[in-house]
């Protein structure tokens, strides 16, 4: 199974920071990357809440329809797709950091599952690409950051 992880730190409360990164409707304004989401499901966010990511990767336009596995506010979130001949599942956790919890710890943790042969010939010839992904994550995380912190910095 590949696996990657990244996290950074944010100047803003773990509350805030959950809202943000739960909210379908502003990933796309929050995250660079992402050009558009479909909620196909009615109600508010949680567990069997599914969606459409149409994002930039590598060039490309890419889409990928995923579910909500896991809702736990405000410590973290788990999203599962499949795709590709591919299990894919991507955690979030959030943890509380810094004096009175003013700032939050933002972890994203990614695992591909191949479940063919074709996947486990693309998994391993992508392995050198992996550092380049971690980048790509890298600044969605950045991205979340600078829009909690404009929000957290914003008059009530």
């Amino acid at each position: 199974m590949n696996a990657l992880s990244s996290s950074c730190e944010i100047d803003a409360p773990v509350d805030l920071v959950f809202d943000r990164c739960t909210n379908l409707h502003r990933w796309a304004d929050t995250i660079t990357a992402i050009e558009k989401i479909e909620v196909l499901t009615d109600g508010d966010v949680g567990v069997g809440t599914r969606f459409r990511e149409t994002r930039k990767m590598f060039g490309r336009e890419a889409t990928e329809e995923m579910e909500f596995l896991e809702f736990d506010r405000p410590s973290g979130y788990l999203l599962g797709a499949e795709s590709n001949g591919c299990r894919y599942r991507t955690r979030f956790r959030l943890e509380a950091v810094g004096d009175n919890g003013a700032k939050t710890k933002l972890t994203f943790e990614f695992q591909a599952e191949p479940l063919n042969l074709f996947a486990k010939v693309m998994a391993f010839l992508m392995k050198p690409m992996l550092k380049k992904v971690v980048g790509m994550v890298q600044k969605d995380l950045e991205d979340v950051k600078r829009a909690c912190e404009a929000a957290g910095s914003s008059p009530s």
